[in-house]
This record gives structure tokens, C-alpha cells and sequence, in this order.
């Protein structure tokens, strides 16, 4: 069973969806997006921009709103995100 920073899960705990979105910081350069550009460029769709981010979609359990997003920030910055190349927005619902 998993445990909670603060302690066991609670009976009073609820549940949050969570999005958390990681994608590279500004001046980073990302191979897949280039690649994925040059290849739309050769089916004729020329772009002006073009990023790469990745999804992830996480329900916890929480004793508030405020408390789901510390969790979801902790899960970004131990696990998710590299802090020197990349962001993250965090969406709770």
C-alpha cells in the first residue's frame, strides 16, 4: 500500500485526476520535433514551429487540491523532469 508524504492514505482523501504535461525548455533544441518538421515539409506542409511534449494523465489520491498538485510537482521533479532541460504544467482536476 502505498504512503503518502505526510503519512498512510486517509479515509477522507480524494480523488484528483492530474495532467502533467513535460516538454523542453526554450533554446533546447529537440531532435523529434526537427524530424517530424523536415518530414512534413517533405509531404508539402511547411511549418513555422514545431514542439514535442509528453502526456501524462495520473489519479491520486489527496486530502485537497492543494495537496494533489504538491504530489503531482514532487512526481515532476524526482521523476518526470530534468530541471536543467525541461518544464512541466501541472492541471488538477
Amino acid at each position: 500500500m502505498p504512503v503518502s508524504p505526510t503519512g498512510s492514505w486517509g479515509m477522507s482523501d480524494m480523488r484528483f485526476d492530474v495532467t502533467i504535461t513535460i516538454a523542453l525548455k526554450e533554446g533546447m533544441l529537440d531532435p523529434e520535433a526537427r524530424a517530424i518538421q523536415n518530414a512534413l515539409a517533405h509531404l508539402g506542409v511547411p511549418t513555422l514551429s514545431l514542439s514535442t511534449a509528453r502526456r501524462f494523465s495520473i489519479g491520486l489520491e489527496a486530502a485537497d487540491r492543494d495537496r494533489a498538485e504538491a504530489t503531482a510537482r514532487e512526481i515532476c521533479e524526482r521523476l518526470l523532469a530534468n530541471p536543467v532541460i525541461h518544464r512541466y504544467e501541472i492541471e488538477v482536476a
